[in-house]
């Protein structure tokens, strides 16, 4: 996308999200699974072709996707009588340093896709010698096509366990003032953020 588009309402050209460092930021953190091949949806059907070596003695997953029963999400807006969650399976074991956990969740910003991967905690830096796959709700009834190999199907972010507490109080006489400024600054130097708070 280019970094300025014209905005009809003002009349000028404006910064696109291309522009916006948090919008970035979220997008390129931590790490993206990605579907581990070509996924044919026609008709109601779902075929694939994947040339995984057999597992053996390990219980090793050949298939891209499985399936969860609705009644696994009975009492919340996921279920639907007679459609199954679909369960994207990963190919790989993730350990994360001691103290960590890792945030898996649905692809920041990708409305794109056809589904929408359910949100979850693990504690990675304790269970890591297995897989975890992630359940999705796939909301795009009438997709018909190839979801292709390498299409991101969760994003994972490492994140610190630790204990605190919110604080929640009114704004001060300077602290409203200091918001202003800051405000102002912003809107009238571009990238100031970038340069100024970003890490």
């Amino acid at each position: 996308m280019p970094p300025q588009a014209f905005n009809a309402l003002h009349g000028r050209e404006e910064d696109t999200v291309k522009r916006c460092p948090p919008f970035i930021d979220a997008m390129t953190s931590g790490f993206l699974i990605p579907l581990m091949c070509d996924v044919k949806f026609e008709n109601g059907e779902v075929t694939w072709e994947n040339d995984l070596p057999p597992g053996g003695a390990v219980s090793f997953v050949r298939s891209p996707i499985g399936y969860h029963d609705s009644s696994q999400v009975t009492g919340t807006p996921l279920f639907e009588p007679d459609r199954f969650l679909i369960k994207f399976h990963n190919l790989w074991t993730i350990e994360a340093p001691d103290g960590y956990s890792v945030l898996f969740a649905h692809p920041f910003n990708r409305f794109d896709l056809p589904f929408t991967t359910l949100t979850g905690w693990v504690d990675c830096d304790r269970y890591h010698d297995n897989w975890i796959h992630f359940p999705a709700h796939w909301h795009d009834t009438n997709f018909s096509g190839v979801l292709p190999k390498g299409t991101p199907i969760a994003q994972c972010m490492p994140i610190k366990r630790e204990t605190w507490s919110a604080h929640i109080s009114p704004f001060t006489a300077e602290e409203a003032q200091q918001a202003h400024q800051l405000t102002t600054r912003i809107t009238r130097e571009p990238g100031y953020y970038r340069r100024q708070f970003r890490s």
